[in-house]
């Protein structure tokens, strides 16, 4: 019996082995505390953002549908999926790894187990043939008191001596149990963890291609490229009116002026300018409108850093401009980031230069960039020509 249970878990190790795909190595061991904090840091900063665009997304839905909102909507649902991708494949990772621990742990257990019976076998061997006494019979051949109490002490002995192998035996043989049942347990959940990981990229797949669907009429259609230039103009007519009433009743304190490093300050990303500020052609029809900032073209999910101190006064979804950060820098002076993937800050957030306040995202169109404004008494100015050359 106990060679068949052995067989059918070997059996089992090895089906789980072949069947799983990029195992971590066998033997690993837990990671140490600070790896645990930071992954643990990690893994909530992961459900933060998760919860943060499923905000956005019940936002969206109640909000009036025009072009820019059904473009904000499916890159939504695409940052949505891929945020739940990487939780997924971070999850399928540790369990793949659980498993190759698990796999080692077993293998080691049968081998104790191969070890362990042979001698248990024996021991029981040789108490059969000793009888219902077993050792006991030793003090049946004694006549004085000395050597029955080494008999009576070397038959103690040689009993906890066996049932402790015995016992040892047994405690191998559950411990391989229970592995044989984490292996299992295991096993299924990598299979689960794969079918989440299949539905999330396919989920990614097809907002994107429903975001490329849509910009591509935009493009072909001359009634549709004028509605996306007449909402873009309401958006920054919108947001005109929106830090208008931030700096209603302000008098915040002006620590480091802006106007001094006027072709001094640093670029918010590394990339290259693909929209410019003022009136500029949009489409292929040659719709004009007047950009108040300008767009950089950066790898997406690159780090956006402060241009000069200040203070956060607004980060949150903005229409037309994705996730959006308002940094006062005092007198009438501001700096905007938009197209944002994540925000590092919150309103009201001490800011010192170069600090990072979150990641690149994509435009609406769905190309990765950056958003980026400057205004100095409330009006919009050439980012460029205060940005370092």
């Amino acid at each position: 019996m106990a060679s068949r249970f052995f067989s059918h878990t070997a059996a089992v190790v090895l089906a789980v082995v072949t069947s799983v795909a990029g195992a971590a190595p066998a033997g690993q061991t837990p990671p140490p505390p600070s790896d645990r904090a930071r992954a643990e840091a990690s893994a909530q900063r992961a459900a933060d953002r998760i919860r943060t665009l499923q905000r956005e997304a019940e936002a969206l839905a109640t909000q009036e549908k025009t072009l820019l909102v059904e473009l904000r909507k499916l890159e939504v649902e695409r940052e949505l999926k891929t945020a739940e991708l990487a939780v997924v494949e971070r999850n399928l990772q540790g369990t793949q790894a659980k498993l190759a621990s698990t796999i080692a742990s077993a293998a080691a257990l049968k081998d104790a187990a191969d070890t362990e019976r042979p001698d248990v076998e024996s021991r029981l061997v040789q108490l059969y043939k000793l009888g219902r006494a077993g050792y006991w019979r030793l003090l049946l051949d004694l006549d004085n008191l000395q050597s029955i109490g080494r008999a009576y002490r070397t038959a103690s002995a040689m009993n906890r001596l066996d049932r402790e192998r015995v016992q040892q035996h047994e405690r191998t043989l559950n411990a391989l149990a229970r592995d044989r049942q984490a292996l299992e347990t295991q096993a299924k959940e990598i299979a689960r963890l794969q079918a989440r990981a299949l539905s999330a990229r396919a989920g990614i797949d097809r907002a994107v291609a429903a975001r490329t669907a849509l910009v591509e009429s935009i493009d072909a259609r001359r009634d549709l490229n004028a509605q996306l230039t007449g909402e873009l103009e309401a958006a920054q007519q919108r947001l005109q009116v929106a830090i208008g009433q931030l700096g209603t009743g302000r008098s915040a304190a002006v620590n480091l002026p802006l106007r001094p490093f006027r072709g001094a300050l640093i670029w918010p990303a590394t990339g290259i300018v693909t929209g410019r500020f003022g009136r500029q052609s949009l489409g292929r029809f040659g719709t004009v409108i007047s950009r108040n900032g300008i767009e950089i073209s950066v790898a997406e999910g690159q780090a956006v850093r402060a241009v000069h101190e200040g203070t956060v006064v607004y980060a949150e979804p903005f229409t037309g401009y994705g996730n959006l950060v308002i940094v006062d820098h005092g007198d009438g002076e501001y700096s905007l980031y938009g197209y944002l993937s994540a925000m590092y800050v919150a309103r009201g957030d001490p800011l010192e230069a170069r600090e990072p306040i979150g990641t690149s995202g994509r435009s609406p169109s769905g190309n990765p960039a950056l958003y980026f404004e400057l205004r100095v008494d409330d009006k919009p100015v050439d980012p460029l020509q205060w940005l370092k050359r």
